[in-house]
């Protein structure tokens, strides 16, 4: 099984088709539709502070285009929330950059790619998870 992690940036590209990553995300998001079409078991994920720090209300109308992907939620529970304390505290990144590394390491897929425009800082808030992080 494949995760696909998004961070910030690219929730915002996905959101905005005049973005200028708009296309790249695109790309990538196609590429997920074409391995469920092929039978791979892959999941787009967002963390659900990710998508409060780029400003994803689902709720709004103008979410309506970047709700038709199947982006699942990964919600800041009670145990997300103490992982990602930790690492908030031990690495120094931002709250939504520890919440992404605490989804990263609760996954159970074989393989966890985060799309990232800090690469640098998703590898440290997943440590000691080896993700593979793509700049976008």
């Amino acid at each position: 099984m494949r995760v696909i992690v998004l961070d910030n940036e690219p929730v915002q590209a996905l959101a905005r088709p005049d973005h200028e990553k708009h296309r790249v995300v695109m790309a990538h998001l196609a590429g997920v539709v074409s391995r469920r079409r092929r039978g791979a078991a892959v999941a787009v994920v967002v963390p659900t502070a990710v998508r409060v720090e780029a400003g994803w209300d689902r709720s709004n109308p103008r979410a309506a285009a970047v709700n038709r992907f199947r982006v699942l939620d990964a919600v800041l529970d009670r145990q997300a929330a103490d992982t990602a304390a930790g690492i908030l505290v031990r690495v120094g990144v931002s709250v939504a950059d520890a919440h992404l590394g605490a989804v990263a390491r609760a996954s159970t897929a074989d393989d966890v790619v985060v799309l990232t425009s800090d690469p640098g800082d998703v590898a440290r808030a997943a440590a000691p998870r080896r993700v593979t992080a793509i700049r976008i």
